[in-house]
């Protein structure tokens, strides 16, 4: 037989291999219905070519980022004299120093044997305090990262560190419901404060260095020397911040509700009622600001600008997830948000707009600084990195 005779007559087998070739199924076929997600499916653009990565860092707007850390990253500190030296603590028990445009130079802060839950330089910006979870708070030479002592006392963990706005005294809230001071210079315990019945989760001294106040998880603020407790918040206290003046402290809840009181009577100036879920972070204006104002940023997703003069919202500015940090850039009418959604925005205080977000986290963001010289915004996140954006774009340091 030829080849073009068996190509005009196919075999049995052929036939069946042709008929297989086109399969229709009806109703009566299936078996079974799935229903699925989309939010299960792949994206369009998803590959194993590494594109993902790259758009990513096409998304990512820091001008330095700081990967030493393998673990979430929660502390963060700008030295205030040094606009490019920062230090970072986390999850991976460990702290670091390094320096904005020096990616060669980095110093690890070792010695906690459990999370590094805060830092802070001294005034001068000669020393820097790190706060462990392991109860134990170790002073640094800001310059070299030495270690130069190690304080003891508490015990529980480290909730925050802040230090005497004169002096190398510094300050400790722990999570056994007690206060700690020490003198950095002399390696010595000053005294130990207790009053509140749960985490001393807040606190600073006052500007002018003369008082304590500190917020606690049982719903307490106290203001210390003299020592009056004041109830007036009914869950715990999360952040506090102390106005230039030393004469207003503003403090945040997990229940939403946000209170000025007086530092020196004790009796609640005003009650800022507007958000819906536990406040995150509260920040006093800069005392050049033409007008009195706070920021506070909570899980109900909104920062609130507020006008001091009549306990008002001047601004309610929404954010895609809830707003974990706040702190206003030097004393411009800006002011940045970290949002748990990874990104960081900056705000104009006096017309409640967003003028910039800056992209780069991929979680996350626990902390928000800024540089002495403005010229930077560092942010933190669980992510396990430190970023660092560029304020030029936005900033006018004549506003």
């Amino acid at each position: 037989m030829s080849n073009s005779a068996k190509n005009n007559n196919p075999t049995v087998e052929e036939e069946e291999e042709e008929d297989e070739g086109d399969v229709f199924l009806g109703e009566s076929d299936v078996i079974h219905e799935f229903d699925v997600d989309a939010e299960d499916l792949p994206e369009a653009d998803d590959d194993d070519d590494g594109n993902e990565e790259e758009e990513f860092d096409e998304n990512d707007d820091s001008v330095h980022t700081f990967t030493g850390h393998k673990g979430e990253v929660y502390a963060l500190a700008c030295s205030p004299t040094d606009p490019t030296l920062v230090a970072t603590g986390g999850g991976d028990d460990k702290g670091f120093l390094f320096k904005i445009g020096n990616g060669d130079w980095a110093a690890e802060l070792p010695g906690h044997k459990d999370s590094v839950s805060s830092l802070a330089f001294s005034y001068d910006g000669q020393l820097l305090a790190s706060g462990g979870l392991d109860g134990v708070v170790q002073i640094f030479d800001a310059s070299s990262g030495t270690l130069k002592c190690v304080l003891d006392g508490p015990g529980g963990g480290i909730e925050w560190v802040k230090w005497h706005p004169r002096g190398h005294i510094v300050l400790a809230g722990s999570e056994d419901c007690s206060l700690w001071m020490w003198n950095a210079d002399k390696e010595a315990y000053l005294n130990m404060f207790s009053g509140h019945n749960q985490s001393v989760t807040c606190g600073d001294f006052t500007p002018d260095g003369k008082l304590i106040c500190t917020g606690s998880d049982d719903g307490s603020l106290i203001v210390w020397n003299p020592k009056t407790c004041h109830l007036f918040h009914t869950e715990g206290l999360i952040c506090l911040d102390i106005n230039s003046s030393s004469s207003l402290v503003i403090s945040g809840s997990k229940d939403g509700s946000v209170h000025i009181v007086n530092t020196v009577t004790g009796k609640v100036v005003s009650s800022l009622t507007s958000h819906t879920e536990s406040v995150e972070c509260v920040k006093f204006s800069p005392s050049s600001a033409t007008i009195p104002m706070a920021a506070t940023g909570g899980m109900d997703k909104k920062l609130i600008i507020w006008d001091l003069q009549h306990s008002t919202p001047r601004f309610i500015c929404d954010h895609a997830e809830g707003v974990t940090c706040v702190t206003w850039i030097g004393t411009s009418k800006y002011l940045a948000t970290g949002c748990a959604d990874g990104t960081v925005s900056v705000w104009d205080s006096l017309l409640g707009n967003c003028v910039h977000t800056f992209h780069g986290h991929q979680d996350v963001v626990q902390a928000i600084s800024v540089s002495a010289n403005t010229e930077f915004i560092v942010s933190v996140s669980v992510d396990n990195t430190a970023r660092v954006y560029e304020t030029s774009e936005f900033l006018n340091k004549t506003a």
